[in-house]
């Protein structure tokens, strides 16, 4: 299939990556799931936090359970944002032409994504450090929480949609912003996806910090006890995970066919059998004696660390499948022009020029047409573009081809020319000149423009 016929394929500029690619890739994988881990336990932590404090106002223990969520989640959302790091540098780097491709496609929203997330984490510290002082205002305190979590769960519905986009090029002559890349069919489904496992990663991470033993559960709340608290929050695990393998399947199902491949598949199932085992051990464990309730969260923990990394890597396999191509056909489109621009160089300094028509005319096909054309970008503007910008100034022409330099980023800065400048003033001209008209056809034989002869 030539894709090239319904999706754009920018030329690139062939530069040497600062490590090896494989090695990069890995390390892409790995950082962004460590990355991703705690964004999990900010956004989860924020959303079980306005629930349990909304249960709070029949059941004061929910309060207190509330109370001690929030104190995990700005030190969440600070390794949140330090582990981002890596994975964006990574991310920049491997995939330039794709990430800065969506960026610019998701416009206002992507350039939010900072000041949505100062404004997150004030209004967290707010919440958070507000709650003895608002005991009397209870509904306005909730409305403070609702609205830390509503901004952590914006931020990565934004991310999303754009890493989701950089995916598609196919897409990026239809996309207009933000919202319009919300219709595409898989970025829903991969939402609700993380949304739970948000929940399901926050409440498995609770069940653990909130019932360890050093932690005094009975003093803290009145009428939970170890295990009754260990149990519920399991129960919410197990609960979350178990509605992942309904979004699960939608999520593949609306995944375009173009990254699909059997390696990946592969991966993925056996991400699918690890988490059905850990939601076995789930079932017994909740189901288990209050004196024995905890003895299987180690193995459960392994089981679902082993299935995230099954996950993570299956959609690297996915990510690589479906730019492939369009990246294969980047590479060359670059190679093509930067082949084409160094022989239009050559032939200028040899001072070749074809046979036939006027000087300017003859020096412009043979070596300008390397990168500019009537009406369509290559590696500098169109020839409409330029007769807007040089109307009337030849001259104009003539001293940017001795000394050119670099006004836009997405075009290459043009090399300078070195001719006669008589020569350059006769090419000026010919590209100053207006376009032939289209020629009339003529009329078929032994037909009259009138009609029949």
């Amino acid at each position: 299939m030539d894709l090239t016929s319904f999706m754009p394929v920018p030329s690139d500029i062939p530069l040497p990556l600062p490590l090896d690619r494989v090695l990069g890739e890995a390390l892409l994988v790995v950082v962004f799931l460590a990355h991703i881990l705690f964004v999990n336990l900010m956004v989860g932590g924020s959303v079980l936090t306005v629930v349990c404090e909304i249960m709070g106002l029949k059941r004061r223990d929910y309060d207190t359970l509330a109370r001690e969520i929030a104190k995990t989640i700005t030190v969440n959302k600070s390794l949140a944002v330090v582990l981002g790091v890596a994975p964006l540098l990574l991310i920049n780097v491997l995939y330039t032409t794709y990430f800065y491709s969506a960026n610019a496609l998701t416009g206002s929203a992507w350039i939010l994504i900072v000041p949505l997330v100062i404004l997150a984490f004030l209004v967290a510290y707010a919440h958070k450090y507000s709650w003895d002082r608002m005991a009397s205002a209870k509904g306005m305190h909730i409305v403070l929480g609702a609205l830390a979590a509503v901004l952590f769960l914006l931020v990565p519905l934004i991310f999303l949609s754009n890493i989701n986009l950089m995916l598609f090029p196919d897409k990026w002559l239809v996309v207009e912003g933000f919202l319009s890349t919300l219709a595409l069919p898989n970025v829903l489904p991969r939402y609700a996806h993380f949304v739970l496992a948000c929940v399901a990663v926050s409440s498995l991470f609770l069940a653990i910090y909130l019932t360890r033993p050093s932690f005094p559960v009975e003093t803290v709340f009145e009428t939970f006890t170890r295990a009754s608290l260990r149990r519920g929050l399991l129960g919410l695990t197990f609960g979350a995970t178990l509605v992942q393998f309904l979004i699960g399947p939608l999520v593949f199902f609306t995944l375009p066919t173009r990254g699909l491949g059997w390696f990946m598949i592969v991966v993925l199932a056996v991400g699918v059998g690890l988490a059905i085992a850990a939601v076995a051990l789930l079932w017994r464990e909740i189901r288990s004696a209050r004196e024995r309730i905890g003895g299987r969260v180690m193995p459960i923990v392994g089981l679902l660390a082993c299935t995230v990394l099954c996950m993570g890597y299956g959609r690297h396999l996915y990510r690589e499948g479906a730019v492939g191509e369009h990246r294969g056909l980047t590479v060359a489109r670059a190679e093509e022009l930067t082949r084409l621009a160094a022989a239009a160089q050559l032939r200028a300094e040899l001072d070749i020029e074809p046979a036939g028509g006027p000087p300017g005319e003859r020096v412009f096909k043979s070596v300008c047409t390397a990168c500019h054309m009537e009406d369509k970008v290559l590696v500098g503007p169109s020839l409409r573009e330029i007769r807007q910008l040089y109307a009337g100034d030849p001259a104009g022409i003539v001293k940017w081809t001795l000394a050119p330099g670099k006004k836009r980023q997405r075009f290459q800065q043009m090399p300078a020319f070195r001719m006669p400048e008589s020569k350059l003033m006769a090419v000026a001209e010919y590209m100053l000149e207006p376009p032939a008209p289209a020629r009339e056809q003529p009329a078929p034989t032994g037909e009259a423009p009138g009609g029949r002869g």
